[in-house]
């Protein structure tokens, strides 16, 4: 029997059980459409991690405080009052490969204005946040020097914030109250949206540092200091020299351990990158185990289908059918159940994706890799799964076959 009749007689057999056969694919149709549904999702996440990394900028560095141990508990990184707004300062006058430098104190606090309220993040710092964020203002102006050296009470609103205290637009030259301190609107920051960790980054007051420490949370020490490098070339020297000269100021000695961190976003990326490529891999490796149950249930069918077409087969083998034609014949239906079943998952995988992205507002990324991969094992399973089937039926005994009812 020639390749066309094989595909001819392979269809009748699938459109004259057409429900069965649905049911039998119903396995491979999941397990493609979770395949890559799952690797979409994971690669829309990946990219917007790596998206918003890179809006920081590839010569980013953080230093935040170090770790303490307290009644033999480490309470992890930031959990000491190491750093100042001193070694801020020296880090801008003494590195000169560093471009800018923003020492930062955080807070929340209810931002209340007239009749409208709002609980949000209180950031101080300094005009360099603006250089080393590369934020800029979409009305009024950003904090200045003269502002941090006398603490003025003035504040730059996100969009966020802007939306939620003042929903006709009109927030500069509004006084907002934080903490019972009035605070002046200067300026509105421009939109960013969400991060790739899911944080709104509109949802945030930026105040003077030395207002902050003052007026707001009383506090000297500083939660993190972001540096940014001349140059991505010149980050690992801004690293080293960063440590060398925040252990001179903090007075450490050789043995003792550094009291603050110094974290490169390089490495961050890196990080990043890797995590999402195990939560991808993890996803796409449980949604493939829905294409192992598909095909063992395509070898059950048909299983099914050899015993009810005994007499069939032996028909075919007294009119000449080789074994090898009874082989083929068996096989082919099982691959046709798998790819027909593995293109109904693609459209349905990818429905589901684009819905996903719809509803849930996740970000989604379709690989046509992971479409033909997933196609291409769908096929796989069949041609596994199906040769015993197959095999069975070709070894089965013309004369028996014909006495089978």
């Amino acid at each position: 029997m020639n390749t066309a009749g094989l595909f001819r007689v392979a269809w009748q057999s699938l459109v004259r059980n057409a429900f069965r056969s649905l049911l039998t694919m119903l396995g491979i149709i999941i397990g493609v459409g979770a395949v890559i549904t799952s690797m979409a999702i994971g690669s829309g996440a990946q990219a917007a991690v790596a998206a918003q990394l890179a809006r920081l900028g590839s010569n980013l560095i953080v230093v935040v405080p170090g770790s303490v141990i307290t009644g033999g508990v480490q309470l992890g990184a930031g959990a000491r009052q190491s750093l100042k707004s001193g070694d801020a300062d020296a880090i801008t006058a003494d590195i000169p490969t560093v471009a800018g430098v923003a020492p930062q104190s955080s807070t929340n606090a209810q931002a209340v204005s007239g009749g409208n309220n709002w609980a949000t993040s209180i950031l101080g710092t300094t005009p360099g946040w603006a250089v080393v964020e590369n934020w800029g203002t979409t009305s009024g102006r950003f904090i200045s020097a003269d502002d941090v050296r006398s603490g003025a009470k003035v504040a730059v609103l996100g969009q966020t914030v802007v939306q939620n205290l003042f929903p006709s637009g009109a927030a500069l030259g509004q006084t907002v109250i934080i903490k019972g301190v009035p605070f002046l609107v200067v300026g509105v920051l421009e939109s960013k949206g969400q991060s790739g960790f899911g944080r709104d980054q509109d949802d945030q007051i930026i105040v003077p540092i030395t207002a902050m420490q003052l007026r707001l949370n009383g506090q000297n020490w500083l939660s993190s200091i972001l540096v940014s490098a001349s140059s991505p070339d010149a980050v690992d020297g801004a690293v080293s020299s960063i440590e060398a000269l925040l252990r001179l100021r903090h007075r450490l000695t050789p043995k003792q351990p550094d009291d603050f961190s110094v974290r490169n976003i390089a490495s961050v990326q890196q990080a990043a990158t890797a995590t999402a490529n195990v939560q991808s891999q993890l996803l796409a490796g449980i949604a493939a185990v829905s294409l192992i149950v598909g095909g063992i249930g395509i070898m059950n069918i048909m299983l099914v289908s050899v015993t009810e077409r005994t007499r069939e087969i032996g028909i075919r083998m007294a009119v000449g059918a080789r074994e090898r034609d009874i082989l083929l014949q068996f096989l082919v239906e099982a691959v046709a159940l798998s790819c027909i079943g593995g293109a109904i998952g693609v459209m349905a995988g990818i429905g589901a994706a684009v819905a996903t992205a719809n509803g849930a507002g996740w970000p989604i990324v379709i690989v046509p890799t992971s479409v033909m991969i997933s196609f291409g094992f769908a096929g796989l399973v069949g041609v596994v799964f199906g040769f015993y089937p197959a095999r069975r039926a070709s070894l089965l005994n013309p004369i028996e076959a014909l006495r089978h009812e």
